[in-house]
């Protein structure tokens, strides 16, 4: 039992998650891409997605509310995580796919009072129509198929997210790779360009290039919580490891930053890479 969009872009389908009541998975063109637990919104069943969750719950007190703008809507589960857990936050959500936001609003409609608003656009295009300084987190899931477009791997888009972050915020992506991770040490090198401070989060397997994955990048102006998030790593039931300080540095070396003209999109998965 599920829902499709009907349209000549990518196919996107809902499916129900028969093994948890009330949840549901979006996927697009194949690719698993958000699983949403209406009954229980802070259930975070993508591994990903809790690594970007604890860098949320980290971003600020527990439960202070905050700004975060979220870069690929998908089926907002994140955002739903955090209007949950972070009540009277204020979230602005943006996808270039007018059919799947239809298609989410629909059929896994929004709590009125969560706080969250959701645009079509261009994501790059969208962050810098924001002003300086409105956001204490922004989140970039943003992919074209199973592939970060090129525009969102640069430091001039990077500069851009720091521009709109509040002191202390944090910028959070979604980065997947596999292999050697060529294209990962080029994204931490470019986050380095407008951030101080940088950490990577992934499964060891994935960091030692044995598969293809999800790794999580997060970036502030200031130190981030890093023995924390790598406490929540490690205790995950996807055991992650948290990597930053001289260790990210030797990771990182000889990578250099990525800039506009010369960017191109993130590698593509190998097939079967996200099958569930």
């Amino acid at each position: 039992m599920g829902a499709e969009t009907a349209s000549d872009g990518p196919r996107t389908e809902l499916l129900r998650d028969a093994d948890r009541a009330d949840s549901w998975l979006l996927v697009v063109d194949g690719t698993p891409q958000s699983h949403v637990d209406l009954a229980d919104p802070t259930h975070l069943d993508f591994e990903y997605v809790r690594r970007l969750g604890h860098v949320a719950d980290l971003a600020a007190p527990a439960g202070r509310p905050i700004e975060a703008f979220h870069l690929g809507a998908g089926a907002l589960t994140l955002a739903r995580y955090i209007a949950a857990t972070r009540p009277g936050s204020r979230q602005r959500a943006v996808d270039i796919d007018a059919d799947l936001v239809e298609l989410v609003r629909r059929e896994l409609p929004l709590d009125r009072r969560a706080g969250i608003r959701v645009g079509i656009g261009d994501a790059r295009a969208w962050l810098a129509e924001r002003r300086d300084g409105t956001a204490d987190l922004v989140v970039c899931d943003v992919f074209a198929g199973a592939r970060t477009p090129a525009a969102l791997t640069t430091a001039e888009f990077h500069a851009d997210a720091a521009r709109v972050l509040r002191p202390g915020g944090v910028f959070a992506v979604n980065v997947a790779d596999g292999g050697r991770l060529a294209h990962t040490r080029a994204q931490l090198a470019t986050a380095a360009t407008a951030f101080a401070h940088t950490a990577l989060i992934a499964e060891p397997s994935v960091l030692r290039g044995r598969r293809f994955g999800n790794l999580v990048l997060a970036a502030s102006d200031r130190p981030l919580p890093v023995d924390e998030l790598a406490r929540r790593a490690h205790r995950d039931p996807d055991m992650a490891r948290l990597i930053s300080g001289p260790d990210l540095e030797r990771f990182t070396a000889g990578a250099a930053p990525v800039h506009d003209g010369a960017a191109a999109d993130s590698p593509a998965p190998p097939e079967g890479a996200f099958t569930r």
